[in-house]
């Protein structure tokens, strides 16, 4: 399932990017706010890190796609016990710039766990919505965004992943 999920995710970016006006890569981090919201979740926020890679393939002068692979430090703090979830995300977002400086974007994200922390059996993939917005001053961007979850952590509870990210990065092309 997650190759057939990632060979379609690449073979639509490659489709993309063929039909590109612009291009730009580069790279951003920034701070995570995260929680774990729903019925059988009562913890406190936990403040973390992310860190990754960032593409847009402008498709036209006000629309873009905006491919990311985010290493995502997320889940909840609780005394004595390690609620660190771990991810590499996936944000395929559609930017629409309303200036040349200023843009809001919207899209799913696919999250793949690579830390667990105390927990046990959670689920492997994470499917979220982001929405956000950036600001582009020359070679620098700002972006702030919120994930918000669609799927459980866990197959017999109630909680979701919610994570309000602050990111700065800068554009190599």
């Amino acid at each position: 399932m997650r190759k057939t999920l990632f060979t379609a995710i690449v073979l639509l970016g490659c489709g993309i990017a063929i039909n590109a006006q612009s291009f730009h890569f580069g790279a951003k981090a920034g701070a995570n706010f995260a929680s774990i919201t729903g019925d059988d979740a009562d913890f406190d926020g936990r403040t973390g890190y992310h860190i990754g890679l960032v593409a847009e393939l402008g498709l036209s002068e006000k629309f873009a796609i905006q491919p990311e692979l985010i290493y995502s430090a997320q889940g909840a703090d609780e005394s004595g016990l390690d609620l660190n979830i771990d991810y590499l995300n996936l944000p395929i977002l559609a930017e629409i710039k309303l200036t040349e400086m200023f843009s809001i974007q919207a899209g799913p994200q696919f999250g793949f766990k690579v830390n667990e922390g105390d927990f046990e059996d959670l689920n492997e993939f994470d499917l979220s919505g982001a929405a956000g917005v950036e600001i582009n001053i020359s070679k620098f961007f700002a972006q702030a965004r919120y994930n918000f979850g669609f799927t459980d952590i866990a197959e017999d509870a109630e909680a979701r992943n919610g994570v309000f990210q602050i990111s700065v990065g800068f554009w190599f092309l």
